[in-house]
């Protein structure tokens, strides 16, 4: 039964601001898929639930703050790489405290979901974009 692929879950947060933009971040140099833009977020730690995973990455990544309530589910990506398959739920924050910062990403953007497509994005972010228009 199955054929033992192995399920990486990492959870995906679009910020979106007073103006309805969407915060993408650009990967850095030497790290898988470096150069390309992605939605800030991260694996889970055994144990974790996505929303605690998805907080405790957005104070790492981008000094921000924000709480459980805050964020709610949109869509999710589900996308075979060579090595494993990933499943990567996105939540939509609008509510946090602090300034992102781009952390441990080369650059950070604030940008319109019509215009996330004219970013170079991991081929998993690709279809979060279509609920993001949608919702946005």
């Amino acid at each position: 039964m199955g054929s033992g692929v192995k399920i990486q879950l990492v959870v995906a947060c679009a910020l979106i601001d007073a103006d309805r933009r969407v915060l993408i971040a650009q990967r850095p140099e030497g790290k898988q898929l470096a150069g390309l833009w992605e939605f800030p977020g991260g694996k889970l730690e055994p144990g974790e639930s996505p929303e605690a995973a998805l907080i405790r990455e957005l104070e790492e990544e981008l000094g921000i703050s924000t709480q459980t309530a805050c964020l709610a589910p949109l869509s999710f990506a589900s996308h075979s790489y060579e090595s494993f398959h990933l499943l990567m739920p996105l939540y939509v924050c609008r509510k946090w405290q602090g300034v992102p910062q781009a952390r441990e990403h080369a650059a950070l953007k604030w940008v319109r979901p019509q215009q996330l497509r004219d970013y170079a994005m991991p081929p998993a972010d690709e279809p979060l974009i279509a609920p993001l228009c949608d919702l946005l």
